[in-house]
């Protein structure tokens, strides 16, 4: 899975594994940093979502093979320790940068050099040698990542989450466009990590394309699921009854943050078009929204209630507060259909959690979806975010109700495929050729 993407013939292909000459070793320990999220921190609220789920697994089975994992992370509030252990060889490290609480993400730019002072200062009590590698998450911690690497002499691998050319290229109506200044800092870091890790062979060739990244640094690795978690358990009938929701109710699902791009509201004018196709549905339909306001849906938190009841469907629709990872399961396993109408989306992690727990998806044809998801098989891709076109894939669901057990069936097979073991040591195979080129470059110099 983590295979090297090569420019072949003009076009981004996969070539065989790289086998590396000489001696290489997988590193001992890893410092990994996430500035703006702590992988302490509830997803589905602020700035927590998949990527802090995408670290706590990553961080959790590396260890298991024996690569011991320290994350650096931004405290957020006052009087927390300075190390927590997350799991055996798993450390969190919080470091002092900026007021604990009201920096919004937008303001981070102007902490990362007392980010970086906090990860030094940690470094520094330390004997020589005590990281192998740096592992960075999204463009601020690429930034710190790559004056660490440098100081440390160790080899810096980034992964981005989510691009700003990227986003801006697929903005919602009315979402405001990301910086220029995040643009020539990804640019930036794309320059001087070692080994760039992408999500899918869709956002390697972006890296290239939009980025000038070479290809040979650039390495598919599909983020995983905990199957242990999300797994099908005791049907859909049981998740219902300990949400509380109707045995026999339609229930399109919408997880997670509550902001443009995630476009919830797409969800919730296709509902109302389907009540005004068919208002017999009105008294077996349940919509929760399970999430929080996030990113550019923090300056409207309200917005999402005050629509529903614009549109006249807010007695179907249900807002839920975030939920730890066990009781998300249960939603997923209560829900007819996820939906998920992402303007952008790296991978989606969201949709293979919920095919693991047998919950088809319908989810618009971006970013990593169209990998995450086997379009007619395990869920429908909608291509674009009309409603209309959402209404029509959700209408299968009420017109076919055995199609939840049928697709939910393939889907959970689908997602099987998808386990954290594998992409840990696909990752650990992707750190051991950065340490390996590294310490080659490091002898020719000074050779």
């Amino acid at each position: 899975m983590s295979q090297y993407v090569s420019r072949l013939a003009g076009t981004l292909a996969v070539p065989p594994r790289l086998r590396l000459p000489g001696h290489h070793r997988r590193p001992r320990r890893v410092a990994m940093l996430s500035v703006h999220t702590s992988p302490l921190h509830q997803p589905g609220t602020g700035d927590a979502g998949g990527m802090n789920v995408y670290i706590v697994e990553l961080a959790r089975r590396l260890a298991a093979i024996g690569v011991e994992v320290e994350i650096f992370t931004r405290a957020t509030t006052g009087g927390l320790p300075q190390a927590v252990e997350l799991a055996p060889g798993v450390l969190v490290r919080h470091v002092d940068a900026g007021p604990y609480e009201g920096l919004a993400k937008e303001d981070l730019p102007a902490q990362l050099c007392a980010f970086t002072h906090g990860v030094m200062r940690a470094w520094a009590g330390h004997r020589p040698g005590h990281y192998d590698l740096v592992h960075s998450h999204y463009w601020l911690s690429g930034h710190v990542g790559w004056l660490a690497a440098e100081r440390w002499g160790v080899p810096l691998v980034h992964a981005m989450h989510t691009m700003a050319k990227v986003k801006n290229a697929a903005l919602a109506d009315g979402d405001t466009p990301e910086p220029a200044a995040r643009v020539i800092g990804e640019t930036q870091i794309v320059e001087a990590a070692d080994r760039l890790i992408a999500n899918t062979a869709e956002e390697a060739g972006e890296l290239v394309r939009h980025y000038g990244a070479a290809p040979a640094k650039v390495a598919v690795v599909h983020p995983g699921v905990n199957l242990d978690r999300f797994r099908v358990a005791d049907g859909r009938s049981a998740a219902r009854a300990r949400l509380g929701l109707p045995r026999d109710a339609v229930i399109p699902l919408f997880a997670g943050r509550i902001q443009p791009l995630k476009a919830p509201d797409v969800l919730l004018r296709a509902v109302a078009l389907l009540l005004e196709e068919d208002p017999s549905l009105r008294s077996r339909m349940v919509v929760p929204i399970v999430g929080g306001p996030s990113g550019s849906g923090l300056a409207k938190p309200e917005g999402l209630q005050k629509l529903a009841a614009r549109l006249g469907i807010a007695d179907v629709v249900q807002f839920r507060p975030p939920v730890a990872q066990d009781r998300l399961a249960d939603w997923f396993r209560a829900a007819s259909v996820l939906v998920m109408p992402s303007h952008s989306e790296s991978f989606g992690l969201v949709a293979i959690e919920a095919q693991a727990t047998g919950t088809p998806v319908v989810a618009a044809a971006v970013g990593g979806l169209p990998v995450a998801v086997r379009d007619g098989r395990t869920g429908f891709l909608v291509a674009g975010h009309d409603p209309a076109d959402y209404a029509r894939a959700l209408r299968r669901f009420v017109d076919d109700p055995r199609l939840t057990s049928r697709m939910g069936a393939a889907a959970a097979e689908h997602a099987r495929s998808f386990g954290w073991d594998t992409a840990a040591s696909a990752t650990a195979e992707v750190y051991t050729a950065a340490m390996h080129e590294h310490r080659r470059r490091v002898r020719s110099h000074h050779g």
